[in-house]
C-alpha cells in the first residue's frame, strides 16, 4: 500500500501543525515559571509532554482512519489528537483551562477528549489498550462499522493491562490495532533497564495476532504496514501489534532536565528529525519546491495562531462551577 501524493501531502501539512502548535504551547507554558520553575505558574499550570520528533507516529496510522474509527491514545497526545482531526481551538482552550475548551476546562492537555472523531486520551499508563479493546468489542456486538486504535509507549508494554488487553483481542480476533511509540526512555529510564526483549512487537505472537517493528521513523513505512493492518481489522481477521521506533525530541515533561540521556544523544536526532527529513522526501518525489513548501508552512502557522488566540481570549471558568460537570 503506497501513499499517494495528496496523502504524503496531507501527513506533511499535520506534521508541521503539530510541530507548530507544540512549539506555541511550550513557550506559552514558560511564562510566569521563571527565575524559579513552578509548574503550577503561568497560563497553562501543571505538566506539559511534549510529543515532538513523533509525528510520523500520529499521521502514518491517522491517514487510513476516519471519524468513526475510536482512537485511545497516551499522556502524550498532541500529535496523535491533530492527527484524527480533533477540533484544535477547542483543544488549545483545553490546555488553557478554559470554558470553551472540548471539556470546559476540567480535562487539561493529558485528558483531551473529543467525542465528534471519537478520540481520548489518559495520563494513565498503559490505559489507553482496555478501552480500545472495548471499543472494538462495542463494534462487533452492535455490528458498527469501525476498528479501534490503541496508542502506548513502550514503557507501558510492560503493565499487566496491555497484555490482559491483547489476550481479549487475540481471543475474540477484534478489530483493533495497537502502536507501541517506541521513543527509547520511559521518563528517564531506557527500554534496555526495563524490557527484557528488544522487540515488542516480538510478544504479538503470544497473543495469536501479527507483529510488526518499523524502524526509522518513518512516515512512508507507517503508512503502508499500517495500511496492512487496518484491511485486516476492517475485514474481520483480527487485530495486530505493530512497534514504531521514533524520537523524543523534547524531555519526558516540560522542565526536564534530561541528564539521563547519553552524551551527544539528542544531537543525533536532532539531525534526522522527521519534519525535514519529510520535505526533503516531496521535494524529491514531487517536485516540491520551496514556494509550495512556504506556503503550507504559512497555512500550518495560521491554524496554529488562530487555535492559541482563540485559547487566550476565552474565560476561564467561574470559581462557583468548580464542582459542576464533574459528579454525575
Amino acid at each position: 500500500m503506497i501513499p499517494s501524493q495528496e496523502q504524503e501531502k496531507w501527513m506533511y501539512k499535520h506534521m508541521l501543525i503539530s510541530r507548530f502548535f507544540e512549539e506555541a504551547i511550550e513557550k506559552i507554558y514558560m511564562e510566569g515559571k521563571s527565575p524559579a520553575f513552578n509548574m503550577a505558574n503561568g497560563p497553562i499550570p501543571g505538566e506539559m509532554h511534549l510529543s515532538n520528533g513523533q509525528e510520523p507516529c500520529a499521521v502514518g496510522v491517522c491517514a487510513h482512519l476516519n471519524a468513526e474509527d475510536v482512537v485511545t491514545s497516551t499522556h502524550r497526545p498532541h500529535h496523535v489528537a491533530i492527527a484524527k482531526g480533533v477540533d484544535l481551538k477547542g483543544m488549545a482552550a483545553e490546555i488553557f483551562g478554559k470554558t470553551t475548551g472540548l471539556s470546559g476546562g476540567r480535562g487539561g492537555h493529558m485528558h483531551i477528549f473529543d467525542p465528534a472523531v471519537n478520540f481520548s486520551c489518559s495520563g494513565i499508563i498503559g490505559q489507553s489498550v482496555g478501552p480500545a479493546v472495548g471499543a472494538a468489542l462495542s463494534r462487533v456486538m452492535q455490528q458498527k462499522s469501525g476498528i479501534a486504535v490503541a496508542y502506548l509507549g513502550e514503557g507501558a508494554a510492560n503493565q499487566g493491562a496491555f497484555h490482559e488487553a491483547l489476550n481479549m483481542a487475540g481471543v475474540w480476533k477484534l478489530p483493533v490495532i495497537f502502536i507501541i511509540e517506541d521513543n527509547s526512555w520511559g521518563i528517564s529510564v531506557s527500554k534496555r533497564a526495563s524490557t527484557a526483549i528488544e522487540r515488542n512487537s516480538d510478544r504479538a505472537s503470544s497473543y495469536g495476532m501479527p507483529g510488526e517493528f518499523i524502524p526509522g521513523n518513518d512516515p512512508i513505512a507507517i503508512f503502508k504496514t499500517v495500511g496492512l493492518a487496518v484491511d485486516r481489522a476492517r475485514s474481520g481477521l483480527g487485530p495486530t501489534l505493530i512497534e514504531i521506533e521514533t524520537s523524543r525530541l523534547a524531555g519526558h515533561f516540560m522542565g526536564d532536565g534530561e541528564a539521563y540521556r547519553p552524551a551527544g544523544e539528542k544531537e543525533a536526532l536532532m539531525k534526522v528529525d522527521p519534519i525535514p527529513v519529510m520535505k526533503e522526501r516531496l521535494a524529491e518525489v514531487y517536485s516540491w519546491t520551496d514556494e509550495d513548501d512556504a506556503q503550507l508552512v504559512a497555512d500550518a502557522h495560521r491554524v496554529v495562531d488562530e487555535a492559541i488566540k482563540f485559547a487566550r481570549d476565552s474565560e476561564y471558568p467561574a470559581p462557583e462551577e468548580a464542582m459542576e460537570k464533574v459528579f454525575v
